[in-house]
């Protein structure tokens, strides 16, 4: 039954991204590789949590992950404590004052869950142009300087198949 499942879903998957395909040929967006700058890899997954000690603690004591300590960022409204599982970086993001952009994402969802994911590229600048002519909207319009002291930059979630996109220069 389980196989029948899986592979129903494989092929739903499938159909769906050629027909996502079809569209952005039909729309006269190019599916090609950017010149200009290359994409990395996946940098990091970020979860929003309602109580960072209780989170902190499920990382390191309960999966035995190699956990930060807590640095807050009050420039981007939030808390951090990244977690590193094997090679996987995982970032747990908690509010930091009233003004927080995750205090709204918790009020939607109050056991929290995931926010963003984030891609590494070789040249931010580079990408943001690149993106901007593609017509991808940018959360912020000038790279800011993310937790790992780089600049980053957010991508409109409703140009990224409704997942929030961070780009990261590495």
């Amino acid at each position: 039954m389980y196989r029948v499942t899986l592979q129903k879903t494989v092929n739903l998957l499938i159909k769906n991204a050629k027909c996502e395909a079809k569209m952005l040929h039909l729309s006269g967006m190019k599916l090609t590789k950017s010149k200009v700058w290359s994409l990395g890899k996946i940098n990091h997954i970020a979860l929003v949590t309602p109580n960072l000690n209780k989170s902190t603690a499920l990382y390191r004591d309960v999966l035995g992950g190699k956990v930060s300590d807590q640095q807050p960022l009050p420039e981007h409204g939030v808390t951090t404590v990244f977690v590193e599982l094997g090679d996987t970086k995982i970032e747990l993001l908690h509010p930091l004052g009233e003004k927080s952009p995750i205090r709204s994402f918790l009020e939607k969802n109050k056991s929290g869950g995931m926010h963003h994911i984030c891609i590494e590229v070789d040249d931010i600048q580079r990408a943001m142009e690149d993106l901007k002519a593609k017509n991808i909207r940018l959360l912020n319009e000038k790279a800011k300087i993310g937790a790992h002291g780089k600049p980053v930059v957010f991508l409109h979630p409703k140009d990224c198949d409704g997942v929030l996109v961070e780009l990261e220069e590495a």
